[in-house]
């Protein structure tokens, strides 16, 4: 039986920046017609395919209210609508925090509001964003972090601010990636703040490399990915992909960055030949 995945992408990147080509020959594999289609393009027909997988829709953040729609209008959407309107607005995290995940420590500064800044370094980043464009650090100039905090608001977006962990300087955040609900692979990213911005403007350049967790940084993605599933009243094996994204606080316990549940680079470039072929099976297992 042939069926049709379509990956979704945008106008900027629409056949993603490559990572995904080893996940297409597995599908075909399976005997799945695979298509590219940007998500904003009203010539593309999504709803006639077996499954939509969110790939490379990294324009969303200037218009989530509108990507949001048409995620409710897209049939057969990887992962869920539902997931996506609760992923991409990273006040996420500080439901993560409340469900006693160990996560970096969050606080969410509404427009009008005013921040009271960390008496360490910090990050101050927009709750909505992808690929940490409009993230920033400072050290103790409140005076810069305060003309950023302004220009989110003025933009009418919620800013994040998050204490730097600095073990991101030697060793960057590893990332985990999850696929219908299984541990698959993991893979290291250098530090992206300070660093040149992709051509395509979308994201930071990455540095990434083949990793393996150690076991407690695993334990950890585990627990958010668990308490995500438990927020979201859905079971592990309903999310297609997901990837959490691990740092070593200042004591050196892992903690949470991020839970990436909608269109997440899975980093098939640097794991082992078995994993677009795990992505494979997900996807059939979604439809199954």
């Amino acid at each position: 039986m042939t069926r049709e995945a379509v990956f979704a992408a945008c106008a900027k990147m629409p056949e993603g920046d490559g990572d995904d080509n080893a996940a297409v020959s597995a599908l075909s594999d399976l005997g799945f017609t695979v298509r590219w289609g940007v998500w904003d393009d009203p010539a593309v027909d999504f709803s006639s395919a077996d499954v939509v997988v969110l790939r490379a829709t990294w324009d969303y953040p200037e218009r989530r209210a509108e990507f949001l729609d048409w995620c409710e209008s897209v049939p057969a959407l990887c992962n869920p609508a539902a997931v996506v309107r609760w992923n991409t607005d990273k006040s996420y995290l500080v439901e993560l925090l409340d469900a006693g995940v160990p996560t970096v420590p969050t606080t969410l500064v509404e427009p009008g509001e005013q921040a009271k800044w960390p008496k360490v370094p910090f990050v101050v980043k927009p709750s909505v964003g992808a690929g940490s464009v409009g993230a920033a650090r400072f050290g103790a100039d409140a005076a810069g972090a305060a003309e950023h905090l302004r220009t989110l608001h003025a933009e009418g977006r919620t800013a994040l601010v998050q204490p730097y962990q600095s073990s991101v300087d030697t060793q960057g955040e590893i990332a985990l990636v999850y696929l219908g609900g299984v541990y698959s692979h993991a893979f290291t990213k250098a530090a992206m703040l300070g660093s040149g911005v992709d051509p395509s403007g979308l994201f930071l350049a990455e540095k990434l490399a083949a990793a393996v967790p150690a076991s407690g940084v695993r334990a950890v993605a585990e627990d958010a990915l668990d308490a995500a599933c438990s927020l979201l009243s859905i079971l592990r094996a309903e999310l297609l992909y997901a990837r959490v994204d691990v740092v070593r606080g200042e004591d050196g316990h892992p903690l949470v960055l991020e839970l990436e549940l909608t269109e997440p680079s899975l980093g098939f470039r640097n794991a082992d030949a078995g994993a677009p072929l795990r992505f494979a099976s997900a996807v059939r297992q979604q439809l199954a």
